[in-house]
């Protein structure tokens, strides 16, 4: 449940009734990683965002006001992209809950530093809540003594880590035995990951 947490809390949405969710993503492993997690049996379809006519995003949507309720007692709001702030995630389920929101919105990338020729890693989490960010990145910091920094990016702001906090970060969220994942991302990290 803490990684389907983490993947809502980048790209689910609470309904306004009160009682229905809705999760989207480009990506339909992602959307069956969320429905396996909370043993969902509704059906995936794909839609359009507005003013876009392609369907080009996989979506489902269910009802359940205990679940719903759950989410706004743990800090997750309708309409949360900027109201985002602190989330109440139990530290044995944190791993879990940062793959998650990884695998939703965050990011990977390696680049060769001009002058050393060497690989420099870096990890991105992107939100539009500076307070979300600025809480992520407390907690990270106390569980794994790192240091991010917050940028303004493309689709907001952006929580980002270097070469060795890059290194913690994944091997803290990949663990041995951590199971839900999205494969492509997964395939990218997986050499620097250390599964002893």
């Amino acid at each position: 449940m803490a990684y389907a947490i983490g993947l809502f809390t980048a790209d689910g949405c609470l309904s306004s009734d009160k009682r229905h969710l809705e999760f989207n993503s480009r990506d339909k492993e992602q959307v069956e990683n969320f429905r396996d997690c909370l043993f969902l049996t509704n059906k995936i379809a794909k839609k359009s965002r507005a003013r876009e006519k392609i369907k080009k995003y996989y979506h489902i949507q269910f009802g359940s006001t205990e679940f719903y309720k759950f989410l706004e007692s743990i800090g997750l709001k309708a309409r949360k992209s900027k109201r985002l702030e602190q989330l109440d995630i139990p530290t044995r389920f944190f791993p879990d809950f940062l793959r998650g929101f990884f695998d939703g919105d965050g990011s990977f990338s390696i680049f060769i530093h001009p002058e050393s020729n060497s690989p420099q890693l870096r990890i991105r989490f992107t939100s539009a809540s500076h307070h979300f960010l600025k809480w992520l990145s407390q907690i990270i910091k106390k569980r794994l003594d790192t240091n991010g920094f917050i940028f303004k990016g493309k689709r907001g702001e952006d929580l980002t880590y270097c070469k060795c906090d890059s290194l913690k970060l994944l091997n803290f969220m990949y663990y041995k035995g951590s199971r839900y994942h999205l494969s492509r991302k997964l395939r990218k990290v997986a050499p620097y990951i250390l599964r002893t």
